[in-house]
């Protein structure tokens, strides 16, 4: 779900301009507790967040883990410039930022501790490759930790055939740039495959109705119907839908965030692994 390095990828499905980089803060913060509550690394871990985009999970991890050490690059200038501007913002001195692509980091093998890999996999064209690409960074017994979505999660209500297809236009989009949406519920045979051990899967469910207001606000109105905005020029052009039924299907899903009568649910997936000795 978020913007970041995209190795072999020619673009991120959901662009980099301002409305985008907001959508990626509002995400991080309507899921934070979710995802990081139970977060923890040894004091001085040196941790490597790669594609960090535009610093939403920086701040986030760093804050959370402020004895750690953190690296985050991004392959996108203009993203690290943006994450840079958020942690200097919010006081962070243990964290340093940098450009680099995620198939030629400048980093020494095996000089990390930590791994960090949120949102990424789900838009590689080669989530192995990357993954074992990564593996020669971290020190034997090292640490992996990675978050991601899994579009074929989501239902709602009301779940109209318009609000159905425009949900399905974000899964195949992303599927015409040979990428999987879904990457989150296959975490645990990927990361084996990719030769990691220990690895260990819980997913994260989000729940939206009208007893959640600001799960409703945050999660559903500002980064769920913003991020299927967001391939409309795509859907529109491979004639997935036409004008007219995809902006019923945008007012409906975004009714599923207003109406009292409104829900929502989408789970992500956060996985932990370990290199061996």
């Amino acid at each position: 779900m978020s913007s970041g390095d995209l190795g072999e990828v020619s673009a991120y499905v959901h662009g980099y301009g301002e409305r985008e980089a907001q959508r990626l803060m509002d995400q991080a913060e309507s899921v934070r507790a979710l995802i990081h509550h139970d977060t923890e690394f040894p004091p001085d871990s040196r941790i490597l967040e790669v594609a960090c985009g535009v610093g939403a999970q920086t701040v986030a991890m760093a804050q959370q883990l402020s004895a750690c050490r953190f690296v985050s690059f991004d392959k996108i200038p203009q993203s690290v410039g943006l994450a840079a501007e958020r942690v200097h913002a919010a006081g962070l001195q243990r964290v340093d930022l940098l450009a680099a692509d995620l198939f030629e980091t400048p980093f020494k093998p095996e000089s990390f501790d930590v791994l960090f890999v949120s949102y990424l996999l789900e838009h590689l064209a080669d989530p192995l490759g990357a993954l074992t690409n990564l593996k020669a960074l971290l020190r034997p017994g090292g640490d992996l930790l990675v978050v991601e979505g899994d579009h074929g999660s989501c239902y709602f209500h009301p779940d109209t055939p318009e609000a159905t297809r425009a949900w399905k236009c974000l899964i195949d989009v992303q599927a015409g740039l040979g990428c999987d949406s879904e990457i989150g519920r296959r975490l645990h045979p990927l990361l084996q495959s990719a030769g990691f051990e220990d690895v260990r899967v819980s997913p994260r469910m989000v729940y939206a109705d009208e007893s959640r207001p600001l799960v409703q606000h945050q999660f559903v109105l500002q980064t769920i119907v913003p991020m299927v905005e967001g391939v409309r020029t795509e859907a529109l052009a491979k004639g997935l839908m036409s004008p007219i039924e995809w902006e019923k299907g945008i007012a409906d899903l975004r009714e599923t965030g207003l109406s009292s009568k409104g829900t929502f649910c989408y789970t992500f997936f956060k996985a932990s692994a370990k290199k061996s000795d």
